[in-house]
Order: C-alpha cells, then sequence, then structure tokens
C-alpha cells in the first residue's frame, strides 16, 4: 500500500473573464502560477475554480484549466469547479472535493491584495490551506487603488459575516 502523496492540492481562484470570453490578465497569471506549481511538482493536482459571470462566455474555472493544461499540466489532474462565484464558494466547494482527491492541505493561488479576505475564510472555514500570491504585475495606480478598496470593502465585510456566524465550518 502506497503512503498518501503529502504534497497540497492547487486551488486556483478565479477572475474577471473579458466579454470576449479571453481571460483577463488577473486569470491568466493566477492559472499560469497554479500550473507551474503543479508541473514543478509542488503540488499533486489543480481545482480550477470559478462559474459563468457573463451569459455566452467562459466559465473562469474552464479557462484556468485550459491554460494549465497549456502550460503542461495534464488533464487527469485538474478538476473544475464551475459553480462557484464567489470567493467563500471557492474554498467551501474545494473542501468538499478534497475526500475525492486524496485530501491533505490546500495550496491557494490568488493575488496579494485577496490574500487576506481568502485566509480569513479558510481559516474560519477550517481549512488547512496556505495561500500563495502569484508574483506581481504591473497595473495601472487608479486601477490598482479602486482594487484595493473594493477589497477592503470585502473584507470588512467578510469579517462581519464571520463574527455574526455566517460563515463557519
Amino acid at each position: 500500500m502506497r503512503a498518501p502523496d503529502p504534497r497540497p492540492v492547487v486551488l486556483v481562484l478565479g477572475a474577471k473573464v473579458r466579454l470576449d470570453g479571453s481571460a483577463s490578465p488577473a486569470l491568466r497569471h493566477r492559472a499560469l502560477e497554479g500550473a507551474r506549481l503543479v508541473t514543478a511538482g509542488l503540488g499533486r493536482h489543480l481545482i480550477a475554480s470559478g462559474g459563468i459571470l457573463h451569459p455566452g462566455t467562459p466559465s473562469e474555472a474552464a479557462l484556468i484549466a485550459r491554460i494549465a493544461q497549456e502550460a503542461g499540466v495534464p488533464p487527469a489532474r485538474i478538476t473544475r469547479d464551475e459553480a462557484a462565484r464567489t470567493t467563500e464558494e471557492n474554498l467551501r466547494h474545494a473542501k468538499a472535493l478534497l475526500p475525492d482527491l486524496g485530501g491533505g492541505p490546500l495550496l491557494i493561488v490568488t493575488d496579494g491584495w485577496h490574500a487576506p479576505r481568502v485566509r480569513l475564510l479558510a481559516r474560519a472555514l477550517g481549512l488547512a490551506a496556505t495561500v500563495h500570491v502569484v508574483p506581481r504585475r504591473r497595473v495601472p495606480p487608479h486601477r490598482r487603488m479602486l482594487t484595493l478598496l473594493r477589497e477592503a470593502a470585502a473584507l470588512l465585510r467578510t469579517a462581519l459575516r464571520i463574527a455574526a456566524g455566517r460563515v463557519g465550518h
């Protein structure tokens, strides 16, 4: 009997899909970083997570999976979660998928601005998880400021939901 693989499952969180159906830079960078982790042997499986935001466009998960395959991850080592539409759903669905993937910890791939909320949610959901931040990319200052403000509001909203007992195991 073989010992279980101790490497984590890599969870790539979705990001915006453009109206033309292409991946946003954030989605592409997350997918490529997740693929790099798996092909380098730092993760045993990749969960591509994210639903359809705009009718007629592919799901975030479908684009992550395609990018990961193009980067060398075998299809058999990719699971798609196309139902998740929020960060909390990404994590809840990954938690439900873990037993079928051999259990173990998660290595969650996201952007630095998103990492504090992801850590907070993972802890509240009882996940054994580490957040892996993709290397920074160039973003115009006005866009960075809007993203940080939006995420600060989302972090506060999440913390209040956790405090009210509306997020948890």
